[in-house]
């Protein structure tokens, strides 16, 4: 059977995922999934790319959104009271300007001290408007370009295949921060070609390949960059109009709620857009 193996969702833009049994789903994407984002003095976004300890940072959030909590290792346990009602700052998102609410001074200046740069907290106010591109348009919150990340297990398979053939070590599922990992594909990047997806009663349409970047290099657990995997061997094998591309990103056609051992029903086929010719 096809089915969900793994639900993660991430509360704030580039820290560590929570794993979850079930979720639901929202037009932007799981419950609370990049719902805040981490920005500098002047309002850009900050990322693993540039700022790799991100990924050190391990919230948690309750079920209604109201309280956050932060831990990072040395740094003890900050709490944030969810404000949604407050000042708005703008800030930049890959250069487009949006409006976050600021979080306060103490989570602040506690984000600042772990990330040894000075940062702030933002959240996304419940007037967000912002719309994704790809074959399905749709929504999200602070996440790059879509509102579900989707990766299957064969996909990994079969890098983790093509790394060992280089002599290189096999990697974790969370290098690549998907949402929803599914099993049972037994032919690897299914996920490409799978257009139009139904689990219970949540309806999901491909918007576009999920492009990778230098987050994959960067050790989720040590919060530090590593080598040049899994970028180098993906470049050879999966090249997409935009880059290296990796997984797929899904857009929310009906909400609902899903949970891992879910059954995943594709409702519709469509061609890959990576060359099948390649590696």
């Amino acid at each position: 059977m096809v089915e969900v193996v793994e639900l993660t969702y991430y509360p704030v833009k580039g820290c560590a995922g929570i794993p979850a049994s079930e979720a639901m789903v929202t037009p932007a994407g799981l419950a609370h999934d990049r719902s805040f984002m981490v920005v500098g003095a002047e309002g850009r976004f900050r990322t693993q790319r540039r700022d790799p300890r991100l990924a050190l940072i391990r919230p948690g959030i309750d079920a209604a959104g109201e309280r956050l909590t932060l831990r990072a290792p040395d740094h003890g346990e900050v709490a944030v009271d969810v404000d949604t009602i407050g000042v708005r700052r703008p800030v930049e998102l890959f250069g487009t300007p949006y409006r976050g609410i600021d979080q306060g001074d103490t989570v602040a200046q506690w984000l600042s001290d772990v990330l040894a740069t000075p940062s702030r907290l933002v959240r996304v106010p419940p007037e967000h408007d912002r719309v994704t591109d790809g074959r399905t348009p749709g929504t999200a919150g602070w996440a790059d370009s879509g509102a579900l990340h989707v990766l299957s297990r064969s996909s990994l398979d079969l890098l983790n295949e093509r790394l060992a053939e280089r002599g290189a070590e096999p990697l974790p599922m969370n290098r690549f921060r998907p949402n929803l990992v599914i099993g049972g594909w037994d032919v690897p990047h299914t996920e490409d070609r799978a257009h139009r997806i139904r689990i219970g009663a949540t309806e999901l349409a491909y918007a576009k390949l999920a492009v990778r970047c230098a987050v994959t290099l960067v050790d989720q657990e040590r919060g530090a960059k590593g080598g040049p995997e899994p970028i180098r061997t993906l470049a050879g094998y999966r090249r997409g109009a935009g880059g290296t591309v990796f997984g797929a990103k899904f857009s929310v056609l009906r909400e609902g709620k899903v949970a891992v051992g879910d059954e995943v029903d594709v409702m519709a086929w469509g061609a890959s857009e990576v060359p099948v010719a390649q590696g």
